[in-house]
């Protein structure tokens, strides 16, 4: 059976006032593939995500997902953004916040109900973090807080889960231990991960998005020396963290 392409880009730009910021994108992703969005700061990459989900419309071009315009098909879409602004006087809950996820999904007034609250907590439970469902999400370290906000792009039932830097300011064993389990997710979701570390998600992602104002693809065992020094535009010494010692 052909993989269906769930994200399709056809001669995609886009520009931020006037200043280009993304060049003829061409480019699909299959569904139940993982992913990794990798380039520059400032080369494009968060704007291809906002792109995906419909938040920016592109200047030129066309853009599918699942067949339809983004906006259209953003309740299929979990999404984890790269900074997560909150109050840290207010006394939320983990549960709390990985319920706000259901908000998309028919709740706008009242309390959630029963359904609502077991997707939550199973997607806790998938992150292992469900015994911690009742204590303040302030409380929680980088790595758990990261988790929590995993579990909430989950809880809306997503069949592709966008990510935005998900291991920032983690340790290896933690940004380790998230990228196995969405190496898992991706048996049964497409995912999606914007990363700075290639040497790091190469050895979990099937393919490579290369974003730098124009966009190549890559299968990970194509991604050579050259293509990082091409991207990033200077020499880089690309380390591959599971060498054995």
């Amino acid at each position: 059976m052909v993989p269906k392409h769930l994200v399709s880009f056809q001669n995609v730009s886009f520009s931020y006032g006037g200043t280009p910021v993304l060049d003829d994108v061409n480019f699909s992703i299959q569904e139940r593939s993982f992913i990794s969005i990798v380039g520059p700061n400032a080369g494009g990459k968060t704007t291809l995500l906002k792109l995906m989900l419909g938040l920016l419309k592109p200047s030129r071009g066309t853009i599918e997902i699942f067949g339809r315009l983004p906006e259209k098909a953003r309740p299929r879409i979990g999404y984890m953004p790269q900074y997560v602004q909150f109050d840290p006087t207010f006394p939320v809950t983990v549960l709390d916040v990985v319920l706000m996820g259901r908000l998309g999904n028919g709740v706008h007034f009242g309390p959630y109900g029963k359904t609502d609250r077991a997707i939550a907590i199973e997607a806790l439970h998938k992150l292992e973090m469900d015994k911690a469902r009742n204590r303040p999400f302030m409380a929680l370290s980088g790595g758990q807080r990261q988790r929590v906000l995993i579990a909430r792009a989950l809880t809306a039932e997503p069949e592709l889960l966008l990510l935005d830097e998900p291991t920032a300011n983690v340790d290896m064993a933690v940004e380790t231990e998230l990228f196995e389990l969405l190496h898992t997710m991706s048996a049964t979701i497409t995912v999606v991960v914007v990363s700075h570390d290639l040497g790091f998600v190469a050895q979990y992602v099937q393919s490579v998005v290369c974003v730098n104002h124009r966009v190549m693809v890559h299968p990970t065992t194509a991604v050579t020396g050259e293509v990082i020094s091409a991207l990033y535009r200077a020499d880089v010494c690309m380390v591959r963290h599971n060498h054995g010692v």
